[in-house]
């Protein structure tokens, strides 16, 4: 059994789960153990599939009422928590299960443009209507606010006037999927 065991949270399409479970399908030392989502509707879910990595869904109730999703995590020994465009806010109770040991992505460079309800294309919609000259991805830990805990690592891109939402949001995923997973490696093996 390796030493370090990822579970990634997803609600979507789970392009950025599908590159940390490439990136990690071979690691000497991190496995990704499983997959969790919220939406049963996820494509992540199939991406995890593909990689024959655990996948299992969960409701409101068992997220935020419950401990059954810190059982599962203790069952599947995780020591690690990745969000790959997660849209709850974690609770405490997880967040004092993994101390120091929850990661997010956020598509804009923190602190601008953060918060409740800034994700996806709602964060590239603000970039855009702010008049912003540059915009990028912003790596950090999860703590019991959206979007504010330690800053572990950011990547910038510039942007130009005739760029349109979507092209702003090509760019910061190509970020993205170059830059996640191997921040979280040298996250997980710096510690």
């Amino acid at each position: 059994m390796k030493p370090h065991r990822i579970a990634i949270f997803a609600s979507g399409s789970g392009t950025n789960a599908e590159e940390i479970l490439a990136y990690f399908q071979y690691h000497p030392s991190i496995e990704v153990k499983v997959l969790l989502s919220n939406n049963p509707q996820a494509q992540a879910l199939q991406r995890a599939e593909r990689f024959k990595v655990k996948a299992l869904t969960f409701n409101k109730a068992q997220f935020r009422d419950t401990y059954e999703v810190l059982a599962w995590l203790k069952d599947e020994k995780v020591t690690h928590i990745v969000l790959a465009g997660f849209m709850w806010l974690v609770p405490d109770y997880l967040i004092h299960a993994y101390p120091g040991k929850i990661i997010n992505i956020h598509p804009a460079l923190l602190p601008k443009f953060g918060g409740k309800g800034m994700y996806g294309k709602f964060v590239h919609e603000a970039v855009k209507a702010a008049g912003e000259v540059e915009t990028g991805i912003t790596i950090h830990e999860v703590n019991e606010h959206y979007d504010e805990g330690n800053i572990v690592f950011q990547a910038t891109c510039g942007i130009e006037a005739v760029d349109s939402v979507e092209t702003i949001a090509q760019k910061v995923q190509k970020l993205e999927h170059i830059h996640y997973p191997k921040v979280i490696e040298q996250w997980i093996l710096q510690r």
